[in-house]
């Protein structure tokens, strides 16, 4: 009933103002907002409604309320003889988009509720799925817990700052010291932190599409302008350089590599490194670079820091110990000051500005740094030929191609893959319906393409942690589902 209703008083609301569908798209391109001409003719005919910020964009445009669009009527609250005041989020939020935990996982949340058993392909977690910590890193958080009760330094204990100081020597990351490290309660904060620090409203950043959504989400946050750039699936989903080149205006600031890769897994190649960062260098760029799956490199590839080929520029390089060691929930991460800081003085005293009024980040999980980086790398074990990760990449990779109308990239790196949907073939015009569909009718959770920022309603992302016994119930399912979806 709602879906029909929000149709109608769209219908009415285009016709009031002389709109047509196409002109909506039109409009929506001009401000930024992602709505393709799938997802309005979806909403037309009463199919799907939208999410907040696209029902926000809609009712501006069209000039009426947003409940009164959603079918909603207004209560006639009221407090004594006044009007009940109402609280709604920020504005700042609207064009946010963080589905990775969105509408499809409140759906899987609504049915474990009722009842149901739910596999979830969906996030990288890696401990629901049996990955154990290093019983070394779990001894020596205990025997330090009671030195871990007071605030460390903004920036972190010497002792795990140290330990990250050498690892990145290690990578060859160049001209660095202990002041240049910060850690933070995972590297999730410190995207949200150096964004902030860094962005004014209208600034631009390059971003890859695909990405992980909470790197448009920060620099939308901070005011920012996410400018996506493509990542090829022909070419390894290497990033497209004339793509960046012609997406480069005298408004960015910065460009954001995500190596190895989240969702596609992939692992670039030096060569693909140096030519970043000869644009970078060419339009004085900043590079931020997400490194936290660097030791969940397979195949004997190497990882390369792209901050070790960039001397001369300012860099900004994430990790942390979430993936390696199987501590998602310990949130400690890294970020590391590298290369020309003199032209980045500035902003880097916003960063410590913002730093500072954090505090400090968990102290018990920076006492582990040290031990978690010296020593045996249990990852290592994993990612070999007899691995978990290795074998469970292996196994979803052939069963996935074997699907008709399905094909995929092998990932070299990480436990992501992003195969490619026939839309043709499947008639899917929405994926985020598709990840719907699948959840409803199978009970297998996906994060659809458009989550990442993929513009195309034809790919969805598998995390491939589960044990092969699992992932073997999930594929016939999935194979099942694919037998006969068509949107």
């Amino acid at each position: 009933m709602l879906k029909g209703t929000f149709a109608e008083r769209l219908k009415t609301a285009m016709d009031l103002q002389g709109k047509k569908q196409v002109d909506l798209v039109h409009i929506a391109s001009e401000k930024g907002v992602k709505l393709g001409k799938s997802h309005i003719s979806q909403y037309v005919n009463g199919k799907t409604l939208p999410r907040g910020d696209i029902l926000h964009f809609l009712a501006e445009t069209l000039q009426v309320d947003e409940e009164w669009l959603m079918g909603k009527e207004k209560e006639n609250q009221t407090l004594g003889e006044r009007e009940m005041r109402e609280f709604k989020k920020s504005s700042k939020l609207h064009n946010v988009l963080y589905d990775v935990r969105g509408p499809v996982v409140d759906e899987a949340e609504r049915m474990e509720d009722a009842g149901m058993h739910i596999l979830k392909l969906n996030i990288g977690n890696p401990a629901p799925f049996g990955f154990k910590t290093p019983d070394e890193v779990i001894y020596d958080m205990r025997r330090q817990l009671t030195d871990c009760e007071g605030y460390s330094s903004a920036k972190g204990l010497f002792s795990a700052r140290k330990a990250i100081m050498q690892y990145a020597q290690l990578k060859k990351i160049p001209n660095l010291s202990i002041e240049d490290i910060y850690t933070g309660n995972g590297v999730s904060e410190l995207i949200n932190l150096s964004m902030s620090a860094l962005l004014d409203n209208g600034d631009e950043i390059l971003i890859p599409s695909p990405d992980y959504p909470l790197w448009t989400a920060c620099a939308t946050l901070a005011g920012g302008k996410a400018v996506h750039y493509i990542c090829d699936e022909q070419s390894d989903w290497y990033p497209d350089m004339e793509d960046i080149k012609k997406k480069i205006t005298d408004r960015t600031k910065a460009i954001v590599i995500i190596n190895p890769n989240n969702p596609t897994g992939a692992l670039y190649p030096r060569e693909v490194l140096q030519q970043i960062v000869d644009i970078a260098r060419e339009h004085q760029l900043i590079i931020f670079s997400d490194e936290i799956y660097d030791r969940l490199v397979m195949d004997g590839e190497e990882h390369v820091s792209i901050a070790s080929l960039a001397p001369d520029l300012f860099c900004v390089t994430y990790s942390g110990l979430s993936k390696s060691h199987m501590i998602a929930g310990f949130r400690i991460g890294w970020m590391i000051l590298s290369g020309n800081k003199k032209i980045a003085k500035d902003y880097i005293e916003g960063i410590k500005m913002l730093s500072n009024m954090r505090l400090c980040s968990n102290v018990p999980a920076q006492s582990i740094v040290q031990t978690a980086l010296g020593g045996h790398q249990s990852v290592n074990d994993y990612i070999l030929p007899g691995g978990r990760i290795y074998e469970q990449r292996e196994f979803i990779y052939k069963q996935l191609t074997d699907i008709p109308g399905i094909t995929c990239v092998k990932p070299k790196a990480a436990f992501y893959i992003f195969p490619k949907m026939d839309v043709k073939k499947f008639n899917i015009l929405d994926d985020e319906k598709f990840a719907l569909d699948l959840l409803r009718e199978k009970k297998i959770l996906v994060v659809h393409g458009g989550g990442f920022n993929w513009h195309q309603p034809d790919h969805f992302r598998i995390v491939y942690l589960p044990r092969v016994e699992v992932l073997k119930e999930s594929m016939e399912k999935m194979g099942d589902f694919f037998s006969y979806y068509h949107q």
